[in-house]
Formats: structure tokens, C-alpha cells, sequence
């Protein structure tokens, strides 16, 4: 088995264990119902797979160009493709953890008139 291969291979791992991994965090956010989380992980999925299959393919074509001018100017818009598509995954990260986080201080947000009525109840 080549050494690319093998290593595409550990990267797939790799994700696997990440999809995992957020997959134990949803679980702890209780306020969040059942398709919300389907939805995050949803997310997560794909970006991380979007962003690992761009990756791939931009060290295919990188390592396949050689120093000449010719393969460069063949091969350089790919590569900015590449490039934007990785960058897109880790926005929609971003974007994702910023909705999970919104989520959190929503859920966590003290509502003085509720709070107020407590208080009376008691």
C-alpha cells in the first residue's frame, strides 16, 4: 500500500474519532432537541469530510505539478479551488460552533420576570 494512501487512510481515522468525539459533546447539551443535534453533527460531518477531500486532492495536484511554468498555470486555479473549498469547511465550523454557542447562552439566559416569580413562589 503506497504511503499516501495508507495516510488518506489514518485521516479517515482520524475523522472518524472527531465525528465521535463531537458526537459525545452534543449528548451533554441537554436543552438541544433530537433533530437539532442530527442537524450539528450533520454539519460537522460534512465540513470535516468536504475539508479532508479538498485537502487530498489539493496535495494530489500540488505534488503532480512540477516547476515549470506551463504545469503552474494549468494547475494553479485548481489549487485556489482547493484552497476556497477547505477555507469554506472551516467557515462553516466556524459558523457552527457559533450556533451551538448561541444555543448554550440562550438556554442559559436569566429572565429577570421568571426569576422574579420564582422568588414569589417560594
Amino acid at each position: 500500500m503506497s504511503d499516501t494512501v495508507e495516510k488518506t487512510l489514518q485521516d479517515f481515522e482520524k475523522t472518524k474519532k472527531k465525528i465521535a468525539d463531537f458526537e459525545a459533546i452534543l449528548k451533554k447539551i441537554k436543552h438541544a432537541d433530537g433533530k437539532k443535534r442530527i442537524l450539528w453533527r450533520e454539519i460537522y460531518d460534512n465540513a470535516l469530510t468536504d475539508r479532508q477531500n479538498a485537502h487530498i486532492l489539493f496535495v494530489e495536484a500540488y505534488t503532480s505539478m512540477t516547476n515549470s511554468a506551463a504545469e503552474h498555470v494549468s494547475l494553479g486555479s485548481t489549487l485556489a479551488k482547493y484552497l476556497e473549498r477547505m477555507a469554506k469547511s472551516n467557515e462553516q465550523l466556524l459558523k457552527l460552533a457559533d450556533l451551538i454557542s448561541k444555543s448554550e447562552s440562550d438556554h442559559s439566559a436569566i429572565n429577570a420576570d421568571d426569576l422574579f416569580s420564582k422568588i414569589q413562589d417560594e
